[in-house]
């Protein structure tokens, strides 16, 4: 492991779902900061890419870190389509940081010369790495497949309790497995 984070640590994603690339993230921040506020990101948006609400991606975020910790917070971060605009917003949500973690290059160039700016790799150790992000949870789970193994087991509990699946298959499923057909034929060749 490479950089510590400490004092105030912010970051921002979608959360749609809450998989376990972002359970590793969360919990090191958790274990090395003493406070951290998650950005529910495109909290105003409901569409193929943003298939759960922002109060089911801060559910499951508890589900993941409310046995083990207590020092994070949520704020909503809605898209605004305006870059300048969005930072402005975020950086009077966040407040004072003394990081902010994010692979977003976008995010990164437009919060570089307010926050700290910290990979997520320098911060969670070699061992709890997980190559996995939402597009391919949401995939898996429009093609049928095995998407459970890719999300922590609460969060799978809760998708399933509360037939998450079955709303995002009706909904986005097939528009899901469209858009994403050239990474689908990639997996397969």
């Amino acid at each position: 492991m490479g950089r510590q984070v400490s004092g105030r640590a912010g970051m921002i994603a979608r959360f749609k779902p809450v998989h376990l690339g972002h359970a590793s993230i969360l919990e090191a921040m958790c274990e090395q900061a003493s406070e951290v506020i998650i950005g529910l990101g495109s909290s105003n948006v409901c569409d193929l890419r943003n298939p759960f609400t922002a109060k089911e991606s801060a559910e499951m975020i508890g589900l993941v870190l409310k046995k083990r910790f207590s020092n994070y917070a949520f704020v909503e971060i809605p898209d605004l389509n305006n870059g300048q605009k969005w930072r402005g917003l975020a950086v009077s949500l966040f407040g004072k940081l003394d990081y902010f973690v994010t692979a977003n290059d976008y995010v990164r160039e437009l919060l570089k010369d307010d926050y700290k700016i910290i990979h997520p790799l320098e911060i969670i150790p070699e061992d709890r790495r997980v190559p996995v992000d939402g597009t391919l949870v949401r995939i898996t789970m429009a093609k049928g497949g095995e998407w459970e193994r890719l999300v922590p087991a609460e969060v799978s509990k809760y998708i399933k309790e509360n037939k998450m699946e079955e709303r995002f298959c009706a909904e986005y499923g097939l528009a899901t497995l469209a858009r994403n057909a050239e990474r689908l034929l990639e997996a397969t060749a």
